[in-house]
């Protein structure tokens, strides 16, 4: 294989045009076809960004619209760990490629969108047929979102030249919200916890990263048997604890401590919980015949219809 990659190398050099350079990085340049995204320069080479920010911000620009892009939720994702992603965050807030905007919409609520933008000083030009009256200039500042709430509802007053924005990351003296505790079974029998260590001791056969302490399986085996109570598949906790793993995985047990708690399935509902629900019973009041008349009529009991009652009230009256 070693052999081969030297051979193909040594023949994309001799294709390249023009005389190479006596030092410094030589580049061989095959164009994309699939499954790539375009970086430019002024990101890769920022020089107010640190390396970790640049490849932080090229792993944003690359995930799918809707994606998570919170501290926690690229710390599972990647390798770098909380504190490093914050700082990162932060530099990309700072020069104006990572911003949250707060919009009104119009049923009147208040929504934030966490917005990405791979050229903030794009935005500084003026747009294409925006009616803008003249003003004098001013300094560059940092760069502002589109007139989302103008797009989305038109009748709304006229939105100002700036969105307003809120800090993605807090600041690193801003108290941490607290964790979310682990999940407990409602008893943890010895069946159970024995099928839950015994899970989280087999998950090194099936994901080599997940090597897990001893006292790591003893703090995880009540959120595994938390699952198992409520009647899912081991190997449904096993693909849910293995499946999309980041890699290289730094802190596996964190990691399993995160998708055990978020990610715990309800409890199955019973039978009755099934049970089509029971339709009102409705009394029908049964068919008499008239005792005197024949005629039938509805009544509870046997006895006379309503006419015969009239007919013999007025006799029943002069008799008494």
């Amino acid at each position: 294989m070693d052999t081969l990659q030297n051979t193909a190398l040594t023949r994309a050099l001799t294709e390249l045009p023009g005389p190479l350079p006596a030092r410094g990085v030589i580049h061989i340049v095959i164009p994309h076809t699939d499954r790539f995204t375009v970086v430019g320069n002024h990101l890769a080479q920022h020089a107010g960004l640190s390396t970790v920010a640049v490849g932080l911000a090229v792993r944003i620009q690359s995930l799918p619209q809707g994606t998570e892009i919170g501290i926690k939720a690229l710390a599972a994702r990647f390798p770098e760990g909380e504190k490093l992603i914050a700082a990162a965050l932060r530099e990309l807030e700072a020069h104006g490629y990572l911003r949250r905007a707060v919009t009104n919409l119009p049923n009147g609520r208040i929504v934030t969108r966490t917005v990405f933008c791979n050229q903030p000083t794009a935005l500084l030009r003026p747009r294409v047929g925006a009616a803008r009256p003249q003003r004098p200039p001013a300094p560059p500042q940092a760069p502002a979102l589109p007139d989302v709430q103008q797009e989305q509802a038109p009748e709304a007053p006229a939105p100002q030249d700036h969105a307003p924005f809120v800090a993605l990351v807090p600041p690193p003296t801003a108290p941490r919200q607290p964790s979310p505790p682990l999940p407990q079974p409602r008893e943890l029998t010895a069946e159970l916890d024995r099928a839950a260590t015994a899970l989280l001791s087999d998950l090194r056969r099936h994901a080599h990263q997940l090597v897990l302490s001893e006292n790591d399986i003893r703090q995880l085996a009540p959120a595994v048997a938390a699952w198992l109570e409520r009647d899912t598949h081991p190997d449904t906790v096993r693909h849910t604890l293995t499946n999309d793993l980041p890699q290289p995985l730094r802190h596996p047990a964190k990691l399993l401590k995160h998708r055990l708690t978020v990610l715990l399935p309800p409890p199955l509902p019973g039978a009755d919980d099934l049970a089509a629900p029971a339709r009102p019973r409705v009394v029908v009041t049964p068919f008499q015949t008239c005792d005197g008349c024949e005629r039938a009529f509805r009544a509870p009991t046997p006895g006379h219809c309503r006419d015969c009652r009239n007919a013999h009230s007025p006799a029943q009256a002069a008799a008494a």
